[in-house]
């Protein structure tokens, strides 16, 4: 018998693609590779759906992308990379929320699956195949779970509460334009 099982590869498997794609995107946003806008185009992308300030906010999602997907596929901080890659999808989410589910309709159905895998990944841990497991899971304690989930709860739940404040009121700003005209 070895001494992993199907769990470990399968875990190791989902931290790779999850964690990958998330990298990815965090790099598009950080430093503008594989085709993204970088902190100045990001940033003005951010300012654009309503999230300010649009370089802060560029730099604070590259980083829970970026940082948070490759702590997950190396298997490390896996509580606090899951929770903090599952903070961005939201973001992400809610920006894409009023196109509907459907990715090819420009929804949220892409973020939210990427979100869901992070943190089901946070939740469960990386297994054996991880560098968590490699250091005897001192970054990977049961305790740490709630605590991720309770700060990226906080600070998300601020930042798009902000975020869709200032749509609704630009849009309301809007309505009283066409209505002067």
């Amino acid at each position: 018998m070895t001494c992993y099982d199907r769990r470990d590869l399968g875990l190791l498997l989902l931290r790779l693609g999850a964690g990958g794609v998330l990298a990815a995107h965090g790099a598009q946003k950080l430093f503008g590779w594989f085709g993204g806008g970088g902190l100045e185009g990001t940033g003005a992308a951010m300012e654009s759906m309503g999230y300010t300030p649009g370089k802060a906010s560029a730099t604070a999602a590259g980083l829970s992308e970026g940082g948070g997907g490759a702590l997950l596929a190396l298997g490390l901080a896996t509580p606090a990379a899951g929770a903090a890659a599952a903070g961005a999808m939201v973001a992400a989410s809610a920006v894409l929320q009023p196109n509907g589910f459907f990715a090819d309709g420009g929804g949220y159905e892409y973020a939210a699956s990427l979100g869901l895998t992070a943190a089901g990944l946070a939740v469960t841990g990386p297994g054996r195949l991880s560098l968590d497991h490699l250091l005897g899971d001192t970054l990977n304690r049961g305790w740490m779970v709630p605590v991720a989930f309770g700060v990226t709860a906080a600070a998300t739940l601020a930042v798009v509460g902000a975020r869709n404040k200032r749509v609704r009121l630009a849009a309301e700003g809007e309505q009283e334009t066409l209505f002067d005209e």
